[in-house]
């Protein structure tokens, strides 16, 4: 079976990381194996960025720029080279004060996160605050007066109009690389349980290191944060970015709360597949099934337990991990919800009712 390698676009010091897909199926999650964990990792601390937070208006009658030379010379400056620990890759300035926009794969877990400005200045980052789920990450440094670039609208995108992807390619510094859209809305499943919505396909070169970095339109305008790309034998010109409407919620709640409040379930979660069902003995092919129930959380409250799969949210189809995530998320915080779900060979039905997602 042909393989097809969705990478997210950093540069660690020895080797680059992807995850892998295959065509037509999932490769099994960490149950293939062993049974998942009992309890999850923990995160690190986390801090608001600026709670007085006023995100930056939408551009959406900026005149075209003549040529790509006068977008570079326009994005650029705000573009930023972002190295750790363990890896490279790009970001982009929304505002002055050094608030910087990343891809949460570029960060996160990093110790230490060095920015260098265009300028060739270098700053350590004061805070970082993530969001796995969106792959969107937000870090402050100590600096002012910066050149904050221009958000622009992306749900104007039209296939075939181009755009530029600028960013630390191969970690060796800030170059742009041009292309075309090649679809809108796009989603792709980058791990068990996340799969990324609303993504910008485009054939630009995209490289490793150039996650986190803008893709802008003709009019110098963030319109996508690059975030992934397929990689296999005989695919070329396969790269996605986060459309930049989706991304400002989440942008937004990072920087004014230090994560993204949503509503909150409580559970762990993959996705039901043929290794899973021999693992366990299911008496179902499809859902979510649950690996963790945190404590006290509604989950836990309804009786849902580790082992269990959520065929049913409020009488909707559960056929996935992210299909559970999403209809999660599309409710609102206090609301109650039915739970249909299977625990051995017995079918069972519960409810709960949803609270506020907990602070990293």
């Amino acid at each position: 079976m042909n393989r097809i390698k969705i990478k997210y676009l950093i540069i660690p010091l020895i080797l680059i990381l992807f995850l892998t897909l295959g065509v037509g199926c999932l490769l099994p999650p960490s149950v293939v194996t062993t049974p998942p964990p009992t309890s999850p990792p923990t995160p690190p601390p986390t801090t608001p960025i600026n709670p007085g937070w006023t995100a930056p208006p939408t551009e959406s009658t900026a005149p075209t720029l003549p040529d790509y030379v006068a977008v570079v010379a326009k994005v650029k400056p705000s573009v930023v080279a972002i190295k750790t620990d363990t890896a490279a890759g790009s970001g982009w300035i929304i505002n002055q004060d050094g608030v910087i926009v990343t891809n949460n794969h570029v960060v996160a877990g990093a110790s230490t996160v060095t920015i260098t400005l265009d300028d060739g200045s270098t700053f350590l980052a004061q805070a970082v605050s993530t969001d796995p789920l969106t792959d969107l990450a937000i870090v402050k440094i100590d600096a002012q007066n910066l050149p904050a670039a221009d958000i622009g609208d992306s749900s104007l995108l039209r296939v075939g109009e181009q755009i530029a992807a600028i960013g630390n390619s191969l970690g060796m510094g800030i170059s742009m690389k041009g292309g075309w859209i090649s679809r809108l809305g796009v989603s792709i499943p980058v791990s068990a349980g996340q799969t990324l919505d609303d993504l910008i396909e485009t054939d630009a070169a995209i490289n490793p290191g150039n996650s986190g970095g803008p893709l802008v339109n003709m009019a110098g305008e963030v319109i996508g944060i690059t975030s992934a790309k397929i990689s296999m034998v005989g695919v070329e010109g396969m790269g996605y970015a986060i459309s930049i409407n989706t991304a400002m919620p989440v942008i937004n709640e990072l920087i004014v709360n230090g994560y993204v409040i949503r509503s909150y379930l409580g559970v762990q979660l993959s996705d039901v597949d043929p290794t899973t069902v021999w693992w366990y003995n299911l008496a179902v092919d499809k859902g979510a099934f649950v690996t963790y129930v945190g404590p006290d959380s509604p989950a836990a409250q309804a009786g849902i337990k580790p082992e269990d799969v959520i065929v049913s949210l409020d009488d909707e189809e559960i056929s996935t991990a992210q299909d559970l995530i999403k209809a999660i998320h599309a409710r609102q915080i206090g609301q109650s919800v039915k739970i249909v779900f299977w625990r051995g060979t017995t079918e069972n039905t519960a409810y709960a009712t949803l609270t506020e997602s907990l602070p990293p």
